[in-house]
This record gives structure tokens, C-alpha cells and sequence, in this order.
């Protein structure tokens, strides 16, 4: 299976790390140069969804998504049925390799499969099917941030390129949030455990380069000071999460924080 490892032109330390990982696992990738917001300023006035009409998209959030794009251009074109996407700061599970050598553990009706875990609750179903090696793929049902890892099949790949033709979005908001529609109408899987993580969760050496930004944004929109809810408020709140909860468990799903594990010892941070 091809691997697509996104790499910005100004960061050798971290195509020094996703090498080194892909080194120790035995699977080759192939570097994509990712897209630099420092070049392209007026990405940030492109059109952008009305979900984030409150607060727009940084400039590097779009850059993002435009490198995940070229990404999926690769893939449209390849005569492979799937294709693996990787950001350049994650870190792989000790098993990984076998995984990514091969595609013929994808449930034939995939059409995404999440790799990592954000160690976010997340909703999946309760029936799982067996990949080997340990992990097991399970169908997504709410939405899991993160597009440090997953797996796309090439028609998906040409959806997401004619929904992103126009309009702007985050890639974890269009890959991963049912609400945004383009997902909603794909069968999306997640591995259990995850195959990869992010750096920042397991040793901080590569901090979120986006996280940063955001957090910069955010600091400086007094806009999106919290506000302390009613009372009546956080009881429907919590009345609407139990009926959730029970609905889901009736559906045959079930609330779960993905786990991670680099050599046998399983990792939850909830």
C-alpha cells in the first residue's frame, strides 16, 4: 500500500522523525511537500464553510487541508483501491508494519479507515471485524479529530476533491465530523487499537504546529470567552446526553477512548 507522508519544506526535524519511524517498522513512504501557509498568506481569505463564520479558518488550517488535497490527487490517480496518509509527527504502534505492507485486511466497504487516536471519546459500533496482528476495525459514528493517520480509498479520494473544489474546511472536520455532510456519506472505520498517535501525546519532542496557531487565535478572540451555562441548561445538557447514550447502546454502539500501544502495553489517556 502506498504511503504519503506530508512533510513541510522547513521541517527536516520532522521528516528526521516520520523517517526514522518508518525505518523501524520496515514500510517505505514517499514524501509529499505540504502545503506552507508562510507563502500563501491569502489562503486565509479563500471561501470557507458558514460553520466557520465565527471564527475563520487560519491560514495554515487551509494550507492543511490543501496538502491533504494534493494528497488525494496522488491517490485519485493511482490504480491502487486504497492509500495511506500520514502527517510527519506521529509515532507508530510496534506492529504497524504489517498493516500498512498490505490492504487486504480493509472491510471491502470501507471507504476511510482512522489509523490514530486523539484520545477523545468517540462513538463505534460494538461489532468488531478482525484485521490481524492484534487490532481490529470497528465503524466510526461520531466525530474523532486528528488526520495524523488514515487510510482513503481512491474513489473517496476523488469525493473529497470535488467537495473541497470550492470551499474551504478543516481536513479532520470534512474526514471525521458527520455534520459536515462529505463524511456522513461514507463508511468510515477506526483501528483498535490505533495504529499511530500524534507525538505531542506520547513524548511532546514535536508539538502541534496548528495546535499553536490555534491557541494563539484563540488567546486573542476575546470572543471566545467561556461562558458559564445556566443550571436548566447543563441539566438538559446531561438529560440529552443519557438519552444519547441509551439510543447508542440499543443501535449495538458504544462510547470508547481509542487506545494506543507502542509495544504491547496499552496506552489511554482519558
Amino acid at each position: 500500500m502506498k504511503c504519503l507522508v506530508i512533510n513541510l519544506d522547513r521541517s527536516p526535524d520532522r521528516l528526521a522523525h516520520i523517517s526514522a519511524e518508518f525505518a523501524r517498522i520496515g514500510v517505505a513512504f514517499q514524501r509529499v511537500a505540504a502545503v506552507d501557509a508562510r507563502s500563501h498568506p491569502e489562503l486565509g481569505q479563500q471561501p470557507q464553510h458558514p460553520i466557520y463564520a465565527s471564527r475563520r479558518l487560519l491560514a495554515s488550517e487551509v494550507a492543511c487541508l490543501h496538502s491533504h488535497r494534493v494528497c488525494w490527487t496522488m491517490l485519485a490517480q493511482d490504480e491502487a483501491r486504497y492509500g495511506a496518509i500520514f502527517e510527519d509527527d506521529v509515532v507508530f504502534s510496534a506492529k504497524a508494519g504489517p498493516l500498512l505492507a498490505d490492504d487486504g485486511w480493509i472491510p471491502p466497504d470501507a471507504d476511510i479507515v482512522k489509523l490514530e487516536t486523539y484520545f477523545k471519546k468517540t462513538l463505534i459500533h460494538r461489532r468488531r471485524i478482525a484485521t490481524g496482528h492484534g487490532f481490529s476495525a470497528f465503524r466510526l459514528y461520531k466525530n474523532h479529530p486528528g488526520t495524523g493517520g488514515y487510510i482513503i480509498s481512491r474513489q473517496a479520494a476523488r469525493d473529497l476533491l470535488e467537495a473541497t473544489e470550492t470551499i474551504n474546511i478543516t481536513a479532520d472536520d470534512l474526514l471525521f465530523t458527520p455534520a459536515f455532510g462529505v463524511s456522513s456519506s461514507k463508511t468510515i472505520y477506526q483501528l483498535v487499537p490505533a495504529l499511530c498517535v500524534q507525538d505531542q501525546f506520547v513524548s511532546d519532542r514535536l508539538p502541534s504546529l496548528l495546535g499553536e496557531e490555534r491557541d494563539a487565535a484563540r488567546t486573542g478572540n476575546e470572543l471566545v470567552a467561556k461562558r458559564r451555562r445556566p443550571a436548566a441548561e447543563r441539566i438538559m445538557s446531561e438529560g440529552g446526553r443519557t438519552v444519547r447514550w441509551v439510543l447508542g447502546f440499543c443501535r449495538g454502539r458504544r462510547h470508547i477512548v481509542v487506545p494506543f500501544e507502542t509495544t504491547g502495553k496499552p496506552t489511554n489517556l482519558a
